[in-house]
């Protein structure tokens, strides 16, 4: 039997001029809006398809949003509200919600896939203390931890290309070991958009 591990996904409802605010000069709010709800469920059932062990939606502001109860259900998930304080803060509150090895997922990487999230989790199980799915704007798309460590997600440049570089440096600071076994993209900005569509991973 493989060890479980955990995977909590951090989730902004699909509210217009709430959620891809970045994308709405583009799109408009509710194209935004409904663009964010596609990417909610497909972030659900890549998490479900990886088969790993419990998986829990954090939703925002809120936990109140029918997708997020919708999603849910069909799921078996559990459905929690984030914490408050900045993206880090929400972030170490629901990796230290974990009962083991949790990986941290958002909603913003369409190129994500059940089997890198098992890969990931192969990660943990083995020798190394954390796991990163760097992203290509100098972010991530992934974090995993054997257990949680606040010194990853205090006072983070969040929303810079320095997260990764800053990442990295307080992992070694830790003396912690890790791996990056992949590469990936962030759907954030308009010039996304094109990728997007040439993938045809959603509608």
């Amino acid at each position: 039997m493989h060890e479980p591990v955990e995977i909590a996904i951090l989730a902004k409802a699909p509210v217009p001029g709430f959620a891809k605010t970045r994308l709405i000069s583009l799109l408009g709010a509710e194209r935004a809006a409904l663009l964010q709800a596609q990417l909610i469920e497909r972030a659900a059932n890549t998490a479900a398809g990886a088969k790993l062990g419990a998986v829990t939606l954090w939703g925002a502001p809120d936990e109140g949003d029918p997708l997020f109860q919708k999603v849910c259900a069909r799921h078996c998930f559990p459905l929690r509200r984030q914490a408050e304080g900045d993206l880090g803060a929400r972030m170490l509150a629901a990796a230290q919600a974990a009962k083991g090895p949790v990986l941290v997922v958002g909603t913003d990487c369409p190129g994500l896939t059940p089997m890198l999230l098992r890969s990931a989790a192969d990660i943990l199980r083995g020798a190394s203390d954390a796991v990163i799915l760097p992203a290509e704007d100098g972010g991530y798309v992934l974090i995993g931890m054997r257990r949680a460590q606040p010194a990853l997600f205090d006072s983070m440049p969040w929303g810079t290309g320095c997260v990764l570089g800053e990442t990295r440096q307080r992992l070694m600071q830790l003396g912690l070991t890790w791996q990056e076994p992949a590469l990936l993209w962030d759907l954030d900005l308009p010039a996304d958009l094109d990728r997007l569509h040439g993938t045809g991973l959603l509608a």
